[in-house]
């Protein structure tokens, strides 16, 4: 099994302890077996806003002081599903169209989740996942490093994302009701690329050579059936960034993802009401408005109504079911109950994954960047990536949006396989800066090595090209230069253990060391893993790059299948919820974190 490196910045001298501990928490999933017939589940979907301040207030993702939000482009949401076993346990999970979850934010859910409905809903069976949209309020997080550019803690954007998330899970949680939950896949080839391919063409050829693809181009979705109702919303996975709209952006927007949502929540509304207008039985639709009812008074009014007393009343006959008006105000009444369709499209492990398709290029010449740095020039600031839509960042919005959509919509339409077992999930807290492992030697023997608190590269500076850094920065940067090291001890000068521990990457904040005014960065951090049936989500507190994320998936799905008991067969689908409970940067591969692209200077 490959190696991993660790989330939050630590580098992993020995990240096998990453997929060890996943793999540990499979097994006890796997061996807690119990009975579920095949009724199913109860399922409850909710949906709330959580747009936030849309003005004067930093944006969160790009870390870039001069982001500053002027108005909205579209509004943000907390959309939540809740599946339980009929008398059993059950889970919760909320996708918010935000950059990514918060510590702080989850525990102030759950505080108030208890206080309403007990140990019902607790840390360990609530998963809150952001969809990494860079064009959401800031200032929401705990962590110094995440609030430098929002100038501090922002408490209206805390306390939206708080209320929404809340009232949002209320929603779902009220509309629990009987239903089933299919599942389907497909792959969608154009809405996402790799923007650091030098550091995935690093890993073996071997490994490489299993895929098509340098990113994941396959979408995970489920599709929930109401027993009376009918379908009644749709949760999928797919690795793209949130990055459609740029850094000079200043409207809150969800990006592609959140247009996504949107593009089908709507889609399923105007079908719905167009098949309720075609469709004979006032029961099963809209009923008709009072004015198609009632005719218009003609101007021949009197002479109508003589003409309709010539005529013999009918003898009549009982009134049946569908013809009773109190038939038609029931059926209207029972519409109104019907919840809402909700449709979310949450990210995975979208660590190396850009929605730019066209590529990279330099704004100067328009001719490709330097394959290995993102530079034009030597400068990185040149560099950026092209959307479809190029150079209308909305409308490069709206085609990702519109691509993940369609898919989305396929996958719903077709999906038969149902979701059948039981519910269960794990949860765990693990300090990744100082863990233990052991690894063997090529030549035979084992060696014993440990993890180290979170650190920030040169590299991390140069941002992406999705949105450039500034001053000399540029990815592959391996040794740094002594200006910016000065500057950096100004703060805080690494010792040498964390040196080493760090190397090859030049430390340019030493983040997971620096305790004032508080910590810059988390160590302790939650990993939690869902199983719905045949469906296992690993709720992951960071960004995923593709290969890291192949890895892990196939690490807990080696587990699940081969151990021994046979509740998983070949057909298991695992899936990744990255940015979520919390946030703590980029996971990559070893061989990934040799290249020291921003991906693992970002740790």
């Amino acid at each position: 099994m490959m190696e991993l490196l660790a989330s939050i910045g630590c580098y992993f001298r020995s990240p096998l302890r990453t997929i060890w501990l996943w793999i540990s928490l499979a097994l006890v999933l796997q061996f807690s077996k119990t009975a579920l017939s095949d009724s199913n589940y109860l399922i409850g979907l909710g949906s709330y806003d959580i747009t936030g301040p849309a003005a004067d207030v930093n944006m969160m993702g790009y870390a870039y002081s001069e982001q500053i939000a002027s108005g909205i482009h579209f509004r943000l949401r907390a959309r939540t599903f809740i599946v339980a076993e009929l008398q059993g346990k059950r889970v919760v999970f909320v996708n918010l169209d935000a950059c990514m979850a918060s510590q702080l934010v989850t525990i102030k859910v759950l505080e108030r989740l208890k206080a309403r409905y007990g140990d019902l809903y607790t840390e360990q069976n609530v998963a809150i996942s952001g969809i990494h949209t860079h064009a959401g309020p800031g200032g929401y997080l705990q962590y110094v490093t995440y609030l430098v550019t929002s100038f501090g803690f922002v408490r209206q954007s805390f306390d939206v994302l708080v209320d929404g998330i809340e009232k949002s899970i209320i929603q779902a949680h009220e509309n629990l009701r009987p239903g089933s939950i299919f599942v389907n896949k497909g792959e969608l080839l154009d809405a996402g690329v790799n923007r650091s391919p030098s550091a995935y063409l690093n890993n073996p050829a071997s490994e490489r050579s299993k895929y098509k693809f340098d990113v994941d181009k396959e979408m995970t979705l489920l599709k929930f059936v109401d027993n009376q109702w009918g379908p009644v919303g749709s949760f999928n996975w797919f690795a793209t960034h949130g990055t459609s709209m740029s850094r000079t952006n200043s409207l809150i927007s969800g990006d592609n993802k959140g247009a996504a949502a949107r593009f089908m929540e709507d889609w399923f509304e105007q079908n719905r009401i167009k098949s309720s207008d075609t469709n004979k039985s006032v029961t099963d639709g809209i009923p008709r408005r009072v004015s198609n009812i009632i005719p218009h008074i003609h101007d021949n009014h009197h002479e109508l109504l003589e003409l309709a007393a010539s005529f013999q009343s009918s003898p009549g006959r009982p009134a049946t079911r569908t013809s009773s008006v109190a038939r038609r105000v029931r059926g209207a009444l029972r519409q109104a109950d019907k919840p809402g369709f909700v449709s979310a499209f949450c990210q995975t492990n979208c660590g190396d994954v850009s929605p730019n398709v066209l590529g990279a290029f330099c704004t100067d010449t328009g001719l490709p960047c330097d394959f290995d740095h993102s530079t034009c020039g030597g400068k990185n600031e040149l560099c950026y990536g092209r959307g479809p839509g190029y150079p209308d960042e909305f409308e490069s919005t709206r085609i990702i949006g519109e691509r993940q959509f369609k898919k989305a919509v396929d996958l719903f339409n077709t999906a038969s396989e149902q979701l059948k077992g039981k519910v269960d999930y794990r949860h765990a807290y693990l300090d990744f800066s100082q863990l233990e492992v052991t690894l063997s030697k090529e030549g035979g023997g084992s060696e014993v090595l440990k993890t180290c608190p979170a650190a920030m590269g040169f590299g991390f500076a140069a941002g992406t090209t999705d949105g450039p850094g500034a001053f000399d920065f540029k990815q592959g940067d391996d040794k740094g230069n002594p200006f910016w090291r000065l500057v950096r001890n100004l703060l805080k000068t690494p010792e040498k253990e964390q040196v080493d521990c760090q190397h090859p990457k030049p430390i340019l904040l030493d983040t997971g060391e620096m305790k004032k005014p508080y910590d810059w960065a988390p160590s302790i951090l939650p990993i939690q893993i869902f199983q719905i049936g045949q469906l296992v989500i690993l709720s992951v507190p960071g960004e995923f790059t593709t290969m890291s994320g192949r890895r892990l998936r196939d690490a807990v799905k080696t587990v699940l299948t081969s151990s021994g008991i046979g509740e998983f067969g070949s057909n298991i689908h695992v899936v990744i919820a990255g940015l979520t409970n919390t946030y703590s940067q980029y996971v990559a591969t070893l061989e990934e974190y040799q290249v020291q692209r921003y991906e693992v200077s970002a740790k």
